[in-house]
């Protein structure tokens, strides 16, 4: 869960700002109060994906901080949209990661992750990382917010009541859209009879 006191909130949000005006101090101190929490999103995903990954949850935190550098002015919103968008990041790695097996293997498999939290029906279903990205950049044309609360609930791990907060709606909202959106998804990524 991407939880912190409200000192720590308060405090990534301050760094953030301060790195988009130019203090490089400031994610040198931003680094130490993050990594932990990036740590547990990484594991978080990589438990869903096949046993052998070559990725390790520390390299994913690594490169997803490298590509979080190389973005260009984001107006960060404070500790929980820092969060989402690295969520965000490593699930892209992961996605390039696959393309480049999938690639390398010329077609022989791809490689595979396991979803829970009840996003398909059944507990421990195997389904390819490519197909659940394709399914949610559909989604995300379909119905952005339910697509941004699957994501930031799924592979950010934020709750019903951060995501309420930073989305700007109520918590009935999010459990509603949470619903529709995880039904949506087990049809998306359903066999083809």
């Amino acid at each position: 869960m991407i939880r912190g006191s409200d000192d720590q909130s308060g405090e990534v949000t301050r760094l953030l700002h301060e790195i988009q005006r130019g203090n490089r101090q400031a994610e040198d101190q931003l680094i130490p109060i993050v990594y932990n929490q990036l740590k547990k999103i990484a594991t978080n995903q990589l438990r869903r994906e096949s046993p052998g990954h070559s990725l390790q949850p520390t390299a994913l935190v690594h490169e997803a901080y490298l590509r979080l550098n190389k973005l260009q002015k984001i107006d960060w919103q404070g500790r929980s949209h820092f969060f989402r968008i690295s969520a965000t990041i490593m699930r892209r790695i992961l996605v390039d990661h696959a393309r480049a097996e999938l690639a390398r293997k010329r077609g022989d498999g791809a490689v595979q992750v396991t979803l829970d939290s009840g996003l398909i029906a059944g507990t421990g279903s195997i389904v390819d990382i490519l197909a659940v990205d394709g399914a949610l950049t559909r989604l995300s044309k379909f119905d952005e917010r339910q697509a941004t609360i699957l994501e930031l609930h799924f592979f950010a791990g934020q709750t019903v009541e951060e995501i309420a907060q930073e989305l700007g709606v109520s918590s009935r909202t999010v459990k509603r859209d949470w619903t529709m959106a995880r039904a949506w998804m087990r049809q998306e990524l359903a066999p083809r009879k």
